[in-house]
């Protein structure tokens, strides 16, 4: 099941699923890492945060975390733990945050992923999101996707 997170309960595994999927992919520096660390509580108060857990009282598999800008949605994080991928948990929570995001008038979307990440590149391809623009300042390429009306 796909639901909001509830920060006394999620938020432990959250930062785990952080420090363990998407801090190993990041090539910041370290400076930037640990300020970027420190800032996690206030950047997961801001915009929705949903997780998949199998069923509403389970810790999560995994979560994504995005905001709203107008009519963009930028997806912040995604992360899916080892154990649950490709059982399309990591589909369901993009199906949820577009499905959200369209019902507030959001046209398209973006997401930054790791030059690293192949996994996130396919991942993010099968989404139907395309390369706009490479980030070198943050090793990163720019993915983006336009939505049709109904998903």
């Amino acid at each position: 099941m796909i639901r909001y997170r509830r920060p006394k309960q999620d938020d432990s595994v959250i930062m785990d699923l952080i420090e363990k999927q998407l801090v190993p992919l990041s090539h910041l520096p370290q400076t930037v890492i640990s300020q970027v660390r420190k800032d996690l509580p206030r950047r997961l108060g801001q915009g929705v945060t949903l997780v998949a857990c199998p069923d509403y009282e389970s810790d999560p598999l995994g979560f994504v975390h995005f905001m709203l800008h107008g009519d963009l949605l930028y997806i912040d994080m995604l992360a899916i733990a080892p154990s649950a991928r490709r059982k399309r948990w990591g589909n369901m929570l993009m199906d949820r945050a577009e499905r959200f995001a369209l019902s507030r008038g959001c046209k398209r979307a973006k997401v930054a992923v790791d030059t690293g990440n192949a996994a996130g590149i396919s991942f993010y391809e099968k989404m139907g999101y395309s390369v706009a623009r490479y980030q070198p300042q943050n090793y990163c390429y720019e993915f983006e996707k336009q939505f049709t009306r109904f998903l």
